[in-house]
């Protein structure tokens, strides 16, 4: 047999079927008829498996690929430079941040404030859930509902924004709700909580629908707050409710006869500090009461605060343009002007300009529209009857109210009578009444040193002097766990800028428009100055309060664009 036919019986012996003996003796791995002999089959280095299809390129034909193109990246997936063994942690350790310890003893308007301000990751752990009413925990919605309560009572009360979410956040994290983002703006309060990154966060809000003074009422849910921060006090939610509800059916300190006798006086001792004389007095007293009365009525019409304030203007230059025409020899100029003085919306303005120095612009923005209605109301009135007195003939002269400037204990007193009486109208705590008033006398006595004695620019006498307020507000707020307002609020009546807005309009009134102008914008000036020194002086009073570590201090630079 020839070498050509063995191998043609060869091949067709090895085409036959073959028993499962036989078969056994092959490599069972091989299923495949179209497969490489043993001897064909070229090894592939570094031990990579061999080829299963067909199609596939030899290793000589290989065409190396371009590297893929960068998937369009997401939010929410990590940077290219990000590293997780050098990236923070997601939540906070259980053992807290040791860069950032707040000291207990630190009033809790601070503490939060200062969390509020530090990303959510650098916030410290909270404490243990003591308030807890079952072991899972408390109940969220319950929780953020008393949460947006009490915003509320604040922010009606007049707080700023940031103490407001300071306080809401205080609420939540007593509860053990470390994880929520207050929300505040003029007439909306909103929170949110999530608990953890890969739940659905509960969001709650609730609509600030009607504002009222009440510093008494403000003080107490202060208390109630400073209760949930103690780590030594258990109050349970129905507790917490219970409270709240007293708070809310509290009736004024001060009833309404008590409320317009101080209003009478605050306009008597305003008109004083201008060079009023006891005729003066009686005159803006009785006129400011008038004014009141109206006022009271038509808000039991349901008329807009706008008109109030327009119809309170009206009678107190009512009476001076009155004694005028009846060539009485009294300053009438010091009448109308002691009148304005207890018209002056001096709180919306401190709390909007606050707003607007740490950030809530929004809130800011509306408050400062706030005041800026009030105003334009208190000047519709004016000129009204400044208009009529025009008209009938009176002669009014700016400068007889500015004639007798040198009566520094007479003017000490009606400035301390004065704040007494705005605190009355602010409803304020019997207990601090004192604090206040001595706070206004040592205002207006820092504005008189520098103003006539020191001869300085009225703008920043009035700066000083309301940073001065601020600053001893703030630490005697601090003092007594409490809000800062009825320490600041009324203590700013005497530094008010009554003179300049009336002489502002009486100049407008009789055809000096540039003059009216430019007493106007002294009048913002001075206003602005307020606002801007209250505040100052309750930052510088902040730096020297033991809050903790300096770290703190610098938290509040990373919301701020630095």
């Amino acid at each position: 047999m020839s070498y050509r036919e063995h191998n043609r019986v060869t091949y067709t012996e090895d085409r036959k079927p073959q028993s499962d003996e036989v078969r056994g003796v092959f490599d069972p791995e091989i299923t495949s008829e179209f497969a490489l002999p043993d001897g064909l089959a070229v090894p592939k280095p570094g031990g990579e498996p061999e080829t299963t299809s067909e199609f596939a390129l030899p290793d000589g034909l290989d065409v190396p690929q371009a590297p893929p193109a960068e998937p369009e990246g997401s939010a929410f997936s990590p940077p290219r430079t990000y590293s997780a063994a050098h990236a923070l942690a997601a939540f906070t350790p259980p053992t807290g941040i040791p860069m950032v310890t707040l000291t207990k003893d630190v009033p809790w308007q601070d503490r939060m404030r200062t969390m509020l301000r530090m990303p959510v990751a650098e916030r410290p752990a909270p404490e243990l859930l003591h308030k807890a009413e079952e072991d899972e925990g408390p109940a969220v919605p319950r929780v953020l509902d008393l949460t947006l309560r009490i915003g509320e009572l604040l922010l009606a009360g007049g707080e700023g924004a940031e103490d407001v979410e300071g306080a809401m956040f205080a609420v939540c994290r007593s509860y053990g709700l470390d994880r929520c983002e207050p929300n505040v703006t003029f007439t909306l309060l909103s929170i949110s909580y999530q608990p953890s990154l890969v739940e659905d966060p509960v969001t709650a809000s609730r609509t600030v629908r009607r504002r009222g003074t009440d510093y008494t009422r403000l003080a107490a849910v202060f208390q109630l707050v400073d209760d949930f921060s103690d780590p030594e006090t258990h109050i349970s939610l129905e507790e917490a409710y219970r409270r709240l509800a007293e708070i809310r059916r509290n009736r004024h300190p001060y009833p309404g006869w008590v409320l317009t006798c101080a209003s009478g006086l605050l306009a008597g001792a305003a008109s004083v500090l201008v060079g009023g004389d006891l005729i003066v007095f009686v005159a803006a007293a009785l006129g400011a009461m008038l004014g009141d009365r109206l006022a009271w009525l038509c808000a039991g019409r349901g008329l807009p605060e706008f008109y109030q304030f327009t119809v309170a203007a009206m009678p107190p230059a009512g009476v001076g343009i009155a004694l005028t025409l009846a060539h009485v020899d009294v300053k009438a100029s010091a009448v109308i002007t002691g009148g304005l003085f207890a018209l002056l919306p001096g709180r919306a303005l401190v709390a909007g300009v606050q707003d607007g120095l740490t950030g809530f612009y929004i809130t800011a923005a509306a408050r400062l529209l706030e005041v800026m209605y009030f105003y334009v109301g208190i000047v519709i009135g004016v000129l009204l009857m400044l208009y009529v007195g025009v008209q009938l003939g009176a002669h009014l002269n700016p400068d007889v109210a500015l004639s007798n400037t040198e009566r520094p204990l007479w003017q000490i007193g009606a400035s301390m009578l004065l704040s007494l009486n705005f605190a009355v109208l602010l409803q304020q705590e019997r207990s601090t009444v004192l604090a206040v008033t001595l706070n206004g006398g040592v205002a207006w006595s820092v504005y008189g040193a520098m103003r006539y004695a020191g001869e300085l620019s009225p703008v920043a006498s009035t700066a000083v002097a309301a940073g001065l307020v601020g600053l001893f507000g703030q630490l005697l707020s601090r003092y007594r766990f409490a809000s800062a307002l009825p320490y600041t609020t009324a203590a700013i009546g005497p530094l008010l800028p009554g003179s300049a807005t009336y002489f502002g309009l009486l100049a407008i009134a009789q055809n000096h428009v540039d003059e009216g102008l430019v007493s106007l914008s002294t009048a913002a000036a001075l206003a602005m100055a307020i606002a801007i020194g209250v505040n100052l002086g309750s930052e510088i009073s902040r730096m020297f309060l033991r809050i903790g570590s300096a770290g703190k201090r610098r938290a509040a630079k990373r919301t701020r664009g630095f």
